[in-house]
Order: C-alpha cells, then sequence, then structure tokens
C-alpha cells in the first residue's frame, strides 16, 4: 500500500464529513462573497526567485512540526521579504490543519496563499475560495487529465490560479494548455517505503527523489516552475537557476532555532544566486 493508498480514503471522508456540516449551495455562496483573490503567479515572478512558504503541524514523511515554529510561521512568513507566498495544509488526519486553519491564516496574511490538499472534488476548490485562498493545489498523479482540465476552468472561473503538480513526465502530458504555474514534486508517493507511522517521527526524509527536478527543461514553455519538497537552504542556490520558486516547508517548521532563522540562511544561501 502506497501513501497515497493510505491517504485519499481519508480524503474522501473529510470531504463527506464536511458536506454534512455545509451543503455545496452554502459553500458557493460564501465563494461568491469572499474577498478578490489575490494574483498568486504574479506573486511568484515580480520580485525574483522566492518561497512558498507552508504551515503545516505534521507531515507523513517525518512527523511532527515543531509546534513552536507553527505557532510563529504565520507573522514570520508575513515578515519575511523572500516569501512571496503561503502554502496551507488542509488534510487534518495526516497533516493536522483543516480549512478552518486555511481561513484564519488567509484572512491575516497580505501575501496570496495556496490550499495544498488532495483535491478530488469541485466542493474543495468552493470551499477554498469561500475560506480565502487565491491559489489550489491540482495533483497529476490522482487526477485525470479531465479532472485537471475542468476543475482549473472552475478554479479560473473563481479569479484564483492553480498550481499543478507534477513527478513524472507523463504527467506534465496530461496538464491542460492554459496551465500557468506547475511545480514539479521530488515526493515518491507512490513508495511504499520511507513514511512514518501517525505518532512517529523521524529525523531524515527518505521519500525523496530530487532526479525529479531535471524534469523543469520539460515543463511548458512560460510557465511558472516551482521546485517542491525535500528543498533546503543547501539545495535552493542550484534550483534557483531552473525555477521561480520553490515550496518549503518541514526545513522551516522543524528548525529547532526558529522560524525566521531558517528564513534567513535561505536569504544567505539566495544572495550568492544573485551575485
Amino acid at each position: 500500500m502506497t501513501i497515497l493508498d493510505r491517504i485519499l480514503p481519508d480524503v474522501r471522508r473529510e470531504l463527506d464529513e464536511a458536506r454534512a456540516v455545509m451543503p455545496l449551495d452554502e459553500v458557493r455562496r460564501l465563494a461568491a462573497a469572499a474577498r478578490p483573490p489575490r494574483d498568486f503567479a504574479h506573486a511568484l515572478t515580480a520580485r525574483g526567485f522566492g518561497l512558498i512558504a507552508e504551515i503545516k503541524r505534521r507531515s507523513p514523511s517525518v512527523g511532527e512540526m515543531s509546534a513552536a515554529n507553527v505557532a510563529d510561521a504565520a507573522a514570520a512568513y508575513e515578515e519575511s521579504p523572500i516569501v512571496h507566498a503561503v502554502s496551507v495544509l488542509t488534510n487534518q488526519t495526516h497533516f493536522g490543519m483543516g480549512v478552518a486553519d486555511l481561513e484564519k491564516f488567509a484572512a491575516a496574511a497580505t501575501k496570496p496563499v495556496l490550499r495544498k490538499d488532495f483535491i478530488l472534488d469541485p466542493y474543495q476548490i468552493y470551499a477554498a475560495r469561500a475560506a480565502g485562498a487565491d491559489a489550489v493545489l491540482l495533483m497529476a498523479n490522482v487526477l485525470s487529465a479531465d479532472q485537471l482540465r475542468d476543475f482549473h476552468n472552475l478554479i479560473l472561473e473563481l479569479g484564483m490560479e492553480a498550481l499543478f503538480e507534477v513527478h513524472e513526465e507523463h504527467e506534465i502530458d496530461a496538464l491542460p494548455a492554459t496551465a500557468r504555474v506547475v511545480g514539479i514534486n521530488s515526493r515518491k508517493f507512490k513508495s511504499r517505503e520511507g513514511f512514518v507511522p501517525a505518532g512517529h517521527s523521524a529525523e531524515e526524509d527518505f521519500t525523496l527523489d530530487f532526479a525529479a527536478f531535471e524534469l523543469a527543461e520539460s515543463l511548458p514553455a512560460g510557465c511558472v516552475r516551482v521546485a517542491e519538497s525535500g528543498v533546503t537552504p543547501q539545495t535552493v542556490a542550484p534550483l534557483a537557476r531552473h525555477f521561480d520558486a520553490a515550496l518549503v516547508g518541514t526545513s522551516l517548521l522543524r528548525d529547532p532555532r526558529g522560524v525566521r532563522a531558517a528564513l534567513q540562511d535561505f536569504v544567505r544561501a539566495l544572495a550568492v544566486v544573485g551575485d
């Protein structure tokens, strides 16, 4: 059983629970009444290479984040010039956060906010907009080409942007022609090994395959390129030469010195790229 085999049933269960609390018509009404979305794609390119900094309480790949760092993350990300957008995990079972957390962070942020989740249904897209999200993650390893196209059309209708996530060459071929922001995720979601059980923790992430980043040159011409998973101050400088942004979470949220110190390490690492 792969990690996706474990996660997706829980995503569907959480989706059913959300529908039971609030029907689609009400979510669509709230989405229509939400503040206008911020421009996610522009934020990632307007000031050069930067970070999409993530907020999550735990991860199946390494376990618990630092509670102090999670508590400090929103303010630290808001202050940091290197953070161009914020990603909020909304899968409660495996990442410890939900749509209510997204709504809280989006209300306080001035930077674009991405709903990062395993999107399987239009309900989740409307709920993202209702909660104040400016962008939504679409994963090419869990959605068909038709779903990627249809979900993207809905996201654009709501004024948001999609971050398409790919892991392999054939997933790039499945992207709609309208894709503007594409991320390459180095995490091996189809692996059967390397993930930690709930309540456990690991010092090293064994679920990464950095060779995936070599797909950067195969991405659609003109798209905003995002490197996802495993990005650290030690690995970010070479990536900055091939990508427009990096999505970073664990290396910020598990740093024992605090999230601000971790962000400063990225600032110093990227200063070399600008020289």
